[in-house]
């Protein structure tokens, strides 16, 4: 697929699953209702790429067979441990299927285990024989909740065991679960993180150490403020599990349109990031779902940067005047105070110290939606670095200081307004 982001070959696709660079090969699984391009009983699709930017769909890796994900495979993740993909993923079985849609439930019915499945190969994996459920649902009310407690994210730590952070709540209020093993097979509960005014239930959490910093970046759902993806610093301590989160917590994205980060290494240990772009409407091919460019992670001075991954950046080499909307192309430039520039219909524009987006022309109609989005004030300058790909359109502002990424359809221009922009095309 001669696209620069991955998206769904039919239906639904969501939350990125088990994003892992295994035997020379990137692979993204993804939350999949393969039938419509909507939510539904969930499976795992997959796809490998070599480059992070041509991705080949693969046939469907996990789908519900046992009583513990008979209702769906939710999110999780992969490790590597001695030659094997291990991936980790959230079974739910419904207490009460809606009769008019069994793929769905009806008052929020169900309970949640987290299930393990190994691949000696990464591409085949038996989902009849070799499925194990590791951590039963959680009964202990001041631990964790029946329904709500999923997305398991494993990495091997530092003392060669291996931990797991899921998503939970208790009485309300969002918090994550931290359990640790020796063998990927037998866990234990051993701590909770958590903080004030931050969501009833977080999703899809994910740890990682870069730059010699902790950082978490989880997605809490919340009734009034919406659920949005956040990252922040993070101190973990392995003996006790014990997690210290910083109160400076920050938009992922502040397009508000992605959700459910997950992170691995790259070919070379760079710790990279990919999200859900979720959409309002299906698009051209009836599909709805697609991913943002896998971003590198760093820490600087206390600030996290999402830059573009450089094996997606230096394929745009070709220079135009002319791109065309529906094939991906990048877009340099330096805005002045008050200066704009409009790609398609999408504007961008620098007004007091920030950056601002405006996509009310290409959202077809959509006001319940965040269409005006804007950076907080910026340090590093007014440089921009931008991807358009039909129906995306992702922001790089300083080399990633802030990111503002949002879906789009119907981008009409063919010119993009601003004498001052260099646009380039992908080599080839």
């Amino acid at each position: 697929m001669n696209s620069i982001h991955l998206r769904a070959p039919k239906g639904w696709i969501n939350d990125p699953n088990g994003f892992i660079y295994y035997k020379g090969k990137y692979h993204m699984f993804y939350q999949h209702f393969p039938y419509a391009p909507q939510w539904g009983r969930m499976h795992w699709g997959h796809a490998v790429s070599d480059d992070l930017t041509n991705w080949e769909h693969l046939d469907i890796a996990l789908f519900p067979t046992k009583t513990d994900d008979s209702d769906g495979c939710f999110s999780g993740s992969a490790v590597e441990h001695n030659g094997k993909m291990h991936l980790f993923y959230t079974g739910v079985h419904y207490n009460e299927p809606d009769p008019e849609n069994v793929n769905c439930n009806l008052n929020d019915d169900f309970i949640s285990a987290q299930l393990h499945i190994s691949s000696d190969d990464g591409y085949t994996f038996d989902n009849f024989n070799n499925k194990a459920t590791i951590i039963p649902p959680v009964k202990e009310s001041d631990i964790g909740d029946m329904i709500h407690t999923r997305d398991p994210k494993v990495w091997k730590g530092n003392d060669g065991n291996w931990y797991m952070i899921l998503g939970s709540t208790v009485n309300h209020m969002g918090r994550v679960l931290f359990y640790r093993s020796s063998d990927l097979l037998n866990w234990k509960y051993i701590n909770y993180a958590s903080c004030n005014d931050m969501g009833w239930m977080w999703e899809c959490p994910d740890y990682f150490e870069t730059d010699g910093q902790g950082v978490i970046i989880f997605s809490p759902m919340d009734e009034e403020k919406g659920n949005q993806a956040v990252c922040a610093l993070a101190d973990f301590d392995e003996q006790n599990c014990t997690m210290n989160i910083s109160h400076d917590i920050k938009y992922f994205d502040y397009g508000l349109d992605l959700y459910a980060p997950q992170s691995t290494t790259d070919k070379f240990g760079r710790r990279i990031v990919s999200a859900w772009l979720r959409m309002s409407e299906p698009m051209e091919n009836n599909t709805i779902g697609l991913f943002s460019i896998p971003r590198i992670c760093e820490v600087k001075n206390d600030h996290i940067y999402f830059r573009p991954h450089p094996d997606i950046a230096k394929k745009f080499t070709v220079k135009t005047n002319t791109p065309d909307m529906k094939k991906p192309f990048m877009v340099k430039i330096d805005l002045a105070e008050n200066e704009s520039i409009s790609i398609g219909g999408y504007i961008i524009k620098r007004k007091n110290g920030r950056i601002i987006t405006n996509r009310c022309g290409v959202i077809r109609g959509h006001e319940e939606l965040q269409n005006i989005c804007e950076t907080p004030m910026l340090k590093d300058g007014f440089s921009l670095e931008i991807y358009v790909d039909e129906n995306i359109i992702e922001v790089f502002v300083n080399n990633g200081e802030y990111v503002i990424t949002n879906a789009v359809y119907d981008l009409t221009e063919k010119i993009i307004v601003n004498e001052n922009a260099e646009t380039y095309v992908l080599e080839g």
